[in-house]
């Protein structure tokens, strides 16, 4: 009776449009409510979902791609993609797909990526002679890699899940983020010599381009301190995370000379309400994950999934249409969290490796970011570009079709997402 009322009520907040960690909370007060020995659970869990020492990470990320954006960098990163893309066809969508790679790995957040890239790029491209839906297509496509090249903030949430390590984690998202990108960048020049669209204008030298690649390498030198560090054991992700910011500050202060005291009133506020929102939905979280573990319903469902006698490649099939049907609807941070606790258990049992799980989850909920009804990034995009989401969502089709071939490859080949961990760990 009181896990009926948990699932049905979380389904019946949902529904009604409840933010989830709402959602999660109430439908929890209505099983203690039926269960009400158990009531002393709920502030305990609460305080313990809250209370971790990997969430300091959160928002030391997010304040550390906050101060990059602002010191300048974004332009720094689209100059220097630029160069290094002028003699192919429609140089500035492979700009936008490069730039999304390296920025993603500044920022760990693809809603970042869309805003900060799109602001610039998708003007310049229309000025340029792209069309307005093509350049915003590209931008909200491409920018779906920011949250799996690491660092990446949905890493860290599945890591408190999943007991994972946050650096073979990160690892295990290199691979996939960069078969994205990879493909995404040969589908911009089909299209763009299907389209004429043009070169960058101006002779390709040397010289010039490895003056550029100075502010491409100081770009870039962030994400990999702090992919190897933790990886290797240097430092924890809190560290390397409180690395990152003091990289930033630095970078703004002394090299582009582009930050300012009174901006940091402002990076402080939106730090504080980004992580707090993600806090909020992991300390609800993590007593709806004390109440499937104390029903036992992973183990339940996983012993029901084996006694099905069920092929494990139709299993892997329902696994992946379930993540995009759940990513269309609700956002990665809450998804990962709704989905995690009765996944981990279950791919456990059935032989999965949770690593590989992580970048299942990861690849296929990053989809969700651009796709209609919820897609945060097309939603970003539609006030940058002014567009409808619908026209913005067919425009990005394309590029969402090479997630999903990545999504498929990471599913059914475990390598793909564990080759590089396994040469860490």
């Amino acid at each position: 009776m009181a896990v009926t009322a948990l699932i049905l009520s979380l389904f019946i907040f949902i529904l009604l449009g409840l933010p989830i960690s709402f959602s999660l909370g109430l439908s929890s007060m209505a099983y203690f409510i039926l269960n009400p020995d158990f009531l002393i659970m709920m502030p305990q869990r609460i305080w313990a979902g809250a209370n971790s020492s990997v969430m300091v990470a959160l928002p030391l990320f997010c304040m550390a791609g906050m101060l990059m954006n602002l010191s300048g960098i974004t332009r720094k990163i689209i100059d220097f993609c630029s160069y290094l893309v002028k003699p192919f066809k429609g140089g500035l969508g492979e700009v936008n797909v490069i730039a999304s790679m390296i920025f993603g790995g500044i920022s760990g957040s693809s809603v970042s990526d869309t805003s900060a890239l799109g602001s610039v790029l998708i003007p310049e491209m229309e000025n340029r002679g792209y069309s307005k839906a093509f350049a915003t297509g590209v931008t909200v496509g491409s920018s779906t890699v920011g949250m799996i090249i690491p660092p990446s903030i949905p890493m860290i949430i599945y890591s408190t899940i999943s007991n994972e390590s946050v650096g073979a984690l990160f690892l295990a998202g290199l691979i996939p983020g960069l078969l994205i990108g990879t493909t995404q960048l040969f589908l911009v020049h089909i299209i763009s010599r299907r389209n004429n669209y043009p070169i960058e204008e101006g002779k390709f030298e040397i010289k010039e381009m490895l003056k550029r690649s100075v502010d491409g390498i100081l770009s870039i030198s962030m994400p990999v301190f702090i992919v190897l560090s933790v990886s290797l054991g240097v430092a924890t992700a809190t560290e390397s995370a409180g690395v990152a910011v003091l990289y930033a500050v630095i970078i703004g202060f002394l090299v582009y000379k582009k930050l300012k005291l009174s901006q940091f009133a402002e990076v402080a506020k939106e730090t504080l309400l980004t992580s707090s929102t993600i806090m909020v939905i992991i300390a609800f979280a993590y007593i709806f994950i004390w109440i499937l573990a104390f029903e036992r319903i992973p183990d339940n469902i996983g012993n029901f999934i084996l006694s099905l006698n069920i092929s494990y490649f139709w299993i892997l099939v329902f696994l992946d249409i379930l993540i995009l049907l759940v990513g269309m609807f609700i956002d990665v941070s809450p998804a990962l969290l709704l989905l995690g606790p009765i996944l981990v258990p279950v791919m456990e049992t059935l032989g999965m490796d949770l690593l590989q799980l992580g970048a299942i989850l990861i690849v296929g909920l990053g989809i969700g970011l651009a796709t209609p009804p919820i897609g945060m990034c097309l939603n970003a995009a539609a006030k940058l570009s002014d567009m409808s989401i619908m026209e913005i969502a067919k425009e990005t089709l394309p590029f969402l079709a090479c997630n999903v071939l990545v999504l498929i490859l990471v599913t059914f080949f475990p390598q793909v997402s564990l080759w590089i961990p396994s040469m860490f760990f």
